[in-house]
């Protein structure tokens, strides 16, 4: 069997198309959760350890891409079709630099008092009402706070930054 040799338009032909499949693999591995989402970003927004906002934004970088947008003191990233404790997370932002606090927050497509549940029911971590307003925020015993976003939720865990290494 006689082997061709590819040409010079078969070879960038070629080339193009496994460069767009490789780009379209990527964009699809980009939409799927990762196995360690909840572990590591459900983790943090319960406040189970430190907010790197480094590390949390290297993380998102690698599994979700780059930041969709930089504003009010956080970068931005789309989620796919990601869930945190049975409830869909569309989005997930960490703090830069700006702050002096460190931030990991995410919005979740359903109201707070159906995503405390789901919490508590996955975690059995309680998210008590603040206050007896008609949106009032729901604080954790270790400091994560689940607040209205329209109708949706937005869970977060803000810590004051460690102070630098000498």
């Amino acid at each position: 069997m006689a082997v061709e040799a590819l040409t010079p338009l078969r070879a960038a032909l070629l080339s193009l198309f496994l460069i767009a499949a490789a780009g379209a693999a990527c964009a699809q591995a980009q939409d799927k959760q990762p196995s360690t989402f909840g572990t590591v970003i459900g983790g943090a927004l319960l406040c189970h350890d430190q907010i790197d906002n480094k590390y949390f934004h290297s993380w998102l970088s690698t599994h979700f891409g780059a930041p969709y947008k930089h504003e009010g003191g956080a970068y931005w990233f789309r989620t796919g079709e990601a869930t945190l404790w049975g409830a869909p997370v569309t989005e997930v932002m960490v703090s830069d630099d700006t702050s002096e606090l460190a931030f990991l927050a995410a919005v979740a497509e359903v109201p707070p008092d159906e995503l405390e549940q789901s919490i508590r029911r996955v975690s059995g971590v309680p998210y008590p009402a603040a206050d007896a307003s008609p949106y009032p925020l729901r604080i954790s015993a270790p400091g994560s706070t689940i607040a209205y976003y329209n109708t949706k939720s937005k869970i977060y865990c803000a810590k004051f930054k460690p102070l630098p290494r000498h």
